[in-house]
């Protein structure tokens, strides 16, 4: 059997087991897998494999996983970033309202094909995604080559769509796209989050979950102060006794932030066996509450539990870079805390294996280890930033961009080659996600332009948004935060 792919002299992370760094090193991939990652011979370059990369002046590393993240509104990128939070929090009830409501389906396209690209050409090869309607999505991603869990969010107390036709279209969803493109795009069970879901939605959850036992569920879990009041007002102690009475906290749980979690919710996610996804830059960006803790990680991490990093809402704060989520989980918990909360290799796997293992997928990807699927990337390391590379890992988690991404290849399939995207029209992308805001500003009266942009007034706003859902959600929170004052 003929060697797919040969990269011969490249800096090669493997993020295995051991750390390992070859620094001229050459990976072999065979049918999709990889076969061999060990020091380059001289003869390597004379192999007769189909292709051939002389890595020379390039580090190749396990392709990203974004562990938590939301492609659907991509095209608004800039839009939100100068608004006040409630500002930001009410466009976009409003808008995820509209969406839920059967509006802006143009908008959701160009956002996944935008997103798609974006995380393609940055190195992302797996992503998992929940979000209003994300067919659009498992489709754009799988016929990109690019690997991703996707389902619709499911809540009862945040927009206004009858719980029946929710649940009726996630078992939709799953049935179509669960283990399509073969078996790069799969399905997640998605709750919202546990601060606008009422225990009935959990039960029913669970439910859907029983059915359908090999997928992840996908939720926001400890967000916020108001998690543990809902769970309260849910009838439990907290959001963790909520999932673990409907039978939701077991290690197909992903667990998105995760910001007020305390010791005995980390010892019981570890005993679960559940994950985190940890998202530092939206929470850096849109900060509520200055006096709350900074997500636990390195407790986490001490306790056995598996935690990725996501990007969240990239258009929230401006950035389709992974890499940048490493830099500010560094950044933001050394400032919260003290130096030294993480080394750099930490953060690399974080970005890698570790968010593979979040996504119970860390046999399959992750790492550059022969048996496993051959998703990894080239980074263009020959350049005045990378000079001399000193400590490799800290110049991918402090120093690398997007922009440094030169090679992509998923299942063993070169996705993009010295920065030629070869599974996408990104010219076609630019353009279509350029009409589609034009057409959003239009129909919305949003003022949208390369200035920045301004929502409409309040008066639409509140026309625009879901009445009953959020009238139930404060009234349950309110009523509970009154009943923990008074003990009743």
């Amino acid at each position: 059997m003929t060697t797919d792919i040969l990269i011969h002299d490249a800096l090669v992370l493997p993020v295995d087991g051991e750390n390992r760094l070859f620094e001229r090193g050459t990976v072999r991939i065979e049918d999709g897998r990889i076969v061999e990652v060990r020091p380059t011979k001289a003869d390597d370059c004379d192999t007769d494999a189909d292709i051939v990369i002389d890595g020379e002046g390039s580090l190749a590393m396990p392709g990203l996983v974004n562990a938590h993240t939301h492609p659907e509104l991509t095209p608004l990128l800039g839009a939100f970033s100068d608004l006040d939070l409630m500002e930001l929090v009410g466009s976009m009830t409003a808008i995820y309202s509209d969406i839920a409501d059967g509006e802006f389906d143009y908008l959701i396209e160009a956002g996944y094909e935008l997103a798609a690209l974006n995380f393609l050409v940055g190195g992302v090869t797996t992503v998992n995604a929940m979000d209003v309607k994300p067919w659009a999505g498992a489709k754009t991603f799988g016929e990109a080559g690019l690997r991703g869990f996707f389902g619709p969010a499911l809540t009862d107390l945040f927009w206004d769509v009858p719980v029946d036709e929710q649940f009726a279209d996630a078992r939709a969803f799953i049935e179509e796209y669960h283990g399509a493109y073969d078996d790069r795009i799969r399905a997640a069970v998605c709750p919202h989050d546990d601060w606008s879901c009422s225990r009935d939605l959990w039960e029913r959850v669970a439910a859907l979950a029983a059915e359908y036992p090999d997928l992840l569920v996908h939720t926001h879990l400890l967000e916020l102060e108001e998690s543990n009041t809902m769970a309260r007002a849910n009838g439990a102690d907290d959001s963790l006794a909520l999932l673990d009475e409907v039978g939701l906290l077991d290690d197909r749980l992903v667990a998105a932030h995760f910001r007020v979690a305390d010791e005995e919710d980390i010892e019981r996610t570890a005993a679960a066996g559940a994950s985190v996804a940890h998202c530092p830059s939206v929470f850096c960006y849109w900060n509520p509450d200055p006096e709350m803790q900074w997500t636990p990680v390195p407790e986490l991490r001490a306790a056995g539990v598996d935690v990725g990093l996501g990007i969240d809402d990239h258009y929230w704060h401006d950035s389709y870079s992974l890499f940048g989520e490493a830099r500010q989980a560094r950044l933001a918990a050394n400032l919260k805390r003290t130096a030294g909360q993480y080394s750099s290799m930490e953060l690399v796997r974080m970005l890698t294996i570790e968010g593979a293992r979040a996504l119970g997928v860390g046999d399959e990807l992750g790492s550059l280890e022969p048996g496993k699927r051959a998703d990894l990337v080239l980074l263009d390391t020959d350049a005045p930033k990378f000079t001399p590379m000193t400590n490799a890992p800290a110049n991918v988690v402090n120093n690398a961009a997007p922009a440094d991404v030169e090679t992509v290849i998923v299942d063993g399939e070169v996705l993009m080659r010295d920065g030629e995207v070869r599974t996408m029209e990104a010219d076609a992308i630019q353009r279509r996600a350029e009409e589609a805001v034009e057409r959003f500003a239009a129909e919305t009266d949003w003022d949208i332009d390369a200035g920045g942009s301004v929502p409409p007034g309040t008066g639409q706003l509140v026309r625009d948004l879901p009445k009953r859902g959020p009238v139930r959600l404060l009234g349950r929170l309110a009523l509970q935060s009154i009943e923990d004052v008074f003990e009743f």
